[in-house]
């Protein structure tokens, strides 16, 4: 008959309307909140206006910063045979990277306190 559909098509509608939403951070594939960075950007009150790919962009960059900089610090821990990252591997690995070193000039990531024994 030409008006029936096939049993297959009409599965294939139904689970198409029982997907569920995706958040913007699943879309994007991101592990950072891309509404917490929205709310962040409007509640600073930074512009009047803000485009809507701002607060993901924004959630990349910070998620990339963040993964770079504990990358570099696991390195620095794997160095002196340490397998936790503490403050002091984290300033380590600040500043012996020359373009984060410019750009956390002015932090200061811990006061280091002596390891516990």
């Amino acid at each position: 008959m030409p008006g029936r559909r096939s049993q297959g098509e009409s599965s294939r509608r139904r689970r198409r309307r029982r997907s569920r939403a995706r958040s913007r951070s699943a879309r994007a594939e991101l592990s950072f909140s891309v509404s917490h960075m929205e709310r962040l950007l409007r509640e600073g009150r930074y512009a009047q206006r803000l485009n809507w790919s701002t607060p993901i962009f924004l959630a990349a960059v910070i998620q990339y910063m963040t993964a770079k900089v504990l990358e570099l610090a696991g390195d620095e821990a794997q160095k002196t045979g340490c397998r936790c990252i503490t403050p002091e591997f984290l300033d380590m690995a600040v500043h012996n990277n020359s373009l984060l070193c410019d750009f956390f000039r002015t932090t200061i990531i811990s006061q280091v306190a002596p390891p516990w024994d």
